[in-house]
């Protein structure tokens, strides 16, 4: 089998290759990321550009000088590999659980492409050191919290670092290892740090973009299985297709609201399970009724996020940077790409947008599992032998606590700011925890959703034994028959966390979007 390469030059990394990198963690002989020759060239000028201010004696940030509140502080040249392993080691502060291996993994070759574009300073061998780890699967341990996100991800991207010289853990083949034995095994050589490489290492936004990147992959996947189940909902509660109707979504042309509906006519293409025209009853509920209009503003905040994080994945997000002036002299400018105002707005956008999709999927799923809301379509909570049975009471339940818990993630985590660094680092973003929150809540709008398709699935099969065989849509066919290849119709109460669990993982996972989109396709 041909091994996939991803080439890092600093200019060029879409979502799809960090995720293709990060997906294999359990397997890194999958994916080969390798640096690309024009970004060498282009490390290596501006690296003699550094080796010249250090010889010179130039006062430049980070290199002459200290971090933060000491930049006023001159180092002697002498002191200045021992400057950089000091600021990995007293900025590897994190606390709380270690991200998953695949987030680790993100975080690598983003900082790697940044250190690409060739205005940190690094030596190539230094970012060569860290895709061979990537490559190795050596995959740092890296604390979710303790970013500020200004200046940049200093905490997480420092216990990065810290593996990279034989310090800090990694693991390695499932085993937590110290960091210079998870380097012996792999066979790599540990760093020694030149001037300005600590710091290029760990100022940057690469942490809250790895999430962002992940999170945001998901949401597009997420925003299809919400249509989806909107669909199936919309067959199960003998809903009409009338709000579907292009002319109503030509007349306010927004352009993921038309694509939505679009989208549900072809799920809903050739069912009958859906309402003819009745004049005594023309329209349904919001939840069914506006899927285009809700699912559509979310998926705008999506394509936000993607078009925010591929700026980002290919900036220069360090500081300073190097430059050269038209007669081609270094010049090295100070200035505030690590701040990750960018991506933290983005994130919390996502947040809201993925609440959203939440919310109206709990809503939609109250709908089935209410009889007095449905018009007594469906039986009371899906179930036959109500009272007996409890049927899907509870499972509303569980959707409705993540639906809350989402409203409480939703509050914008970018518009707080806790001066840091003596004052001196006076105005944060706060993006890493915009990030992790929008993840958070992406996994529990996974859960709802997943709890809506088992509880539509039921509907529907209730409605057949009144129907007889009719036919669901092209797209939700495929969609009703996945699920039940792994839950059955509940003829009485059963044990229902693993039968959520499983379609969960239908959605997680993506199958259920890749078996509905290939029956489009057919």
């Amino acid at each position: 089998m041909v091994q996939p390469r991803i080439t890092v030059d600093g200019e060029t990394l879409r979502l799809e290759d960090v995720v293709a990198a990060a997906e294999a963690w359990a397997d890194p002989d999958r994916v080969r990321v390798e640096l690309a020759p024009e970004a060498r060239e282009r490390m290596a000028r501006a690296r003699r550009a550094v080796e010249r201010f250090l010889s010179s004696g130039e006062v430049v940030y980070g290199v002459t000088t200290g971090f933060g509140h000491f930049m006023d502080r001159r180092i002697p040249p002498g002191d200045a590999e021992r400057l950089q392993e000091n600021i990995l080691k007293s900025h590897a502060v994190g606390v709380g659980r270690p991200v998953d291996e695949a987030t680790s993994r993100a975080v690598m070759i983003i900082r790697a492409n940044t250190l690409a574009k060739g205005h940190s300073g690094v030596r190539v061998e230094t970012v060569e050191r860290l895709l061979s780890a990537l490559n190795a699967g050596v995959h740092p341990i890296i604390p979710e919290k303790g970013s500020l996100g200004a200046s940049g991800d200093l905490a997480p991207l420092a216990h990065m670092a810290l593996v990279l010289i034989g310090q800090g853990e990694a693991r390695y083949r499932g085993e937590v290892l110290p960091g210079a034995e998870a380097l012996r095994r792999a066979g790599i050589e540990p760093l020694v740090l030149g001037a300005k490489e600590g710091l290029a290492l760990t100022n940057g936004t690469a942490f809250m973009t790895a999430i962002g990147v992940l999170t945001t992959a998901r949401a597009e996947r997420v925003a299809q299985v919400a249509d989806i189940a909107g669909a199936l909902s919309c067959e199960a509660l003998h809903a009409t297709p009338r709000a579907f109707d292009p002319r109503i979504h030509a007349a306010r042309p927004h352009p993921r609201q038309t694509a939505c509906a679009e989208y549900l006519r072809r799920l809903l293409e050739g069912s009958e399970f859906l309402r003819p025209d009745d004049p005594l009853n023309v329209q349904d509920a919001y939840t069914l009724r506006c899927i285009p209009q809700v699912h559509g503003a979310a998926r705008d905040a999506i394509a936000y996020a993607r078009w925010v994080l591929e700026i980002e994945l290919n900036s220069a997000t360090d500081n300073p940077l190097i430059f050269f002036d038209e007669s081609g002299e270094p010049v090295c400018l100070s200035g505030g790409n690590f701040h990750g105002e960018p991506v933290a707005i983005a994130m919390d956008y996502l947040s809201i947008a993925l609440a959203e999709i939440g919310n109206i999927s709990e809503r939609r799923l109250t709908r089935l599992t209410d009889d007095a809301s449905n018009q007594g379509t469906l039986p009371a909570f899906l179930i036959k032998h109500g009272g007996l049975n409890s049927g899907f009471m509870l499972a509303q339940y569980t959707a409705a606590a993540l639906a809350s818990e989402n409203k409480v993630l939703a509050h914008p985590a970018s518009v707080d700011t806790v001066p840091t660094s003596a004052n001196t680092e006076d105005h944060v973003s706060m993006g890493p925890i915009a990030a992790r929150q929008a993840a958070e809540i992406l996994a529990n709008v996974e859960t709802i959703l997943a709890i809506e398709l088992l509880a539509a699935a039921q509907g529907i099969d209730f409605r057949r034994e009144v129907l007889g065989r009719v036919r669901l849509g092209r797209g939700t066919a495929a969609a009703y028959a996945l699920i039940r290849q792994h839950v059955p119709f509940l003829e009485q109460d059963a044990y229902m966390a693993p039968l959520i669990e499983a379609v969960r993982r239908l959605v997680h996972e993506g199958d259920l979007v890749g078996a509905v989109n290939a029956a489009l396709e057919d």
